[in-house]
């Protein structure tokens, strides 16, 4: 146990300076950086609480897609960040409420005795099952349709994105799938024979 509260409070304090230097650095690149950490402390507070799946996911979604994405984004676009912090001024009095709202609603989460709310709590997984079988159970179960709606919603925005950013330039050398499947192999390899001294 007392290890695992150092570990708790190591993570937690690194994942809060983290946080924190995500909204106060200047350079973009930095702030990307700075929210991987995050990330990975975040994953490592899932361990703790044994939630080994959320940590995994947060990972690799995160950290391997999201996170790297925004560095990508980030490095490659010459984005002025001077011009577009002009105004954020005129923004703080809602980003003020949105915070006053978050900690309000933290700290009534805090509050609020778990006996409260006993009647209400799911049922743990049995002994038998891990939290992944427990999880893929669920999911696949009570949720299937719900599952397979949001992987067609990410389907078609994937088709929306690929028309969107579609481009037809003239003079581009594009597959034709019709004419390489009924080729036949004496039009796959030419065979050439150079005399000596004829090569290059």
């Amino acid at each position: 146990m007392l290890l695992a509260s150092i570990a708790f409070y190591i993570f937690a304090a690194v994942l809060t300076l983290s946080a924190l230097m995500v909204v106060a650095s200047r350079n973009p690149v930095h702030a990307v950086l700075f929210l991987i950490l995050a990330f990975f402390n975040a994953a490592g507070l899932f361990v703790l609480l044994g939630a080994e799946f959320l940590a995994m996911i947060l990972v690799v979604v995160y950290v391997g897609a999201v996170a790297v994405l925004f560095l990508f984004v980030v490095m490659m676009l010459d984005i002025d960040f001077a011009e577009l912090k002009r105004g954020a001024a005129q923004y703080l009095p809602i980003g003020v409420l949105f915070a006053a709202i978050l900690i309000s609603e933290l700290v009534v989460a805090s509050v609020i005795k778990p006996t409260a709310l006993a009647g209400k709590l799911p049922v743990a997984a049995p002994e038998a099952m891990s939290n992944t079988e427990a999880i893929g159970h669920v999911l696949y179960t009570d949720y299937v349709y719900y599952f397979q709606t949001a992987g067609l919603v990410l389907l078609v925005a994937m088709i929306g994105a690929i028309v969107l950013t579609l481009r037809t330039r003239p003079g581009v050398r594009k597959q034709n799938i019709a004419v390489q499947n009924a080729r036949d192999p004496a039009q796959t390899m030419a065979v050439v024979d150079v005399k000596p001294g004829q090569g290059g």
